[in-house]
């Protein structure tokens, strides 16, 4: 059964999680970091939700619902280079890096499913 709203999606509620659990530990990082890497990492991890949502609503459109998908695809891999940049930068631990690391690339299998095959969206 479809979804009835962004919010319903599967993808959303796992991407939206990452954002926020993210967000979280982005507050640890340094002050001379906030407008650069947690402010990067914080705003591609929440594209990742936004572009989906905004492809939820394009859904009737195949071309353009892929596009916008595609964009939180490239938005969420963004988003491993800066957790790259945190883990070298020693902001997290290997086990943090890890752990936010395999939600994200789950988050990029959901979406390239969706890529794949819009019709089921």
């Amino acid at each position: 059964m479809a979804a009835s709203t962004f919010r319903d999606m599967t993808v959303y509620k796992k991407s939206f999680a990452l954002a926020m659990e993210i967000f979280e530990i982005s507050k640890t990082f340094p002050a001379e970091e906030r407008y650069a890497l947690i402010g990067q990492i914080r705003r591609s991890s929440r594209a990742v939700c936004a572009n989906n949502a905004e492809g939820f609503r394009k859904r009737q459109y195949p071309a353009h619902f892929v596009a916008k998908v595609s964009d939180a695809d490239a938005e969420n891999t963004e988003t491993q280079v800066w957790l790259d940049f945190s883990l070298k930068c020693r902001y997290i631990d290997q086990l943090q890096w890890q752990t936010l690391t395999q939600k994200s690339e789950e988050v990029g299998r959901l979406i390239h499913h969706m890529i794949l095959h819009p019709e089921k969206y």
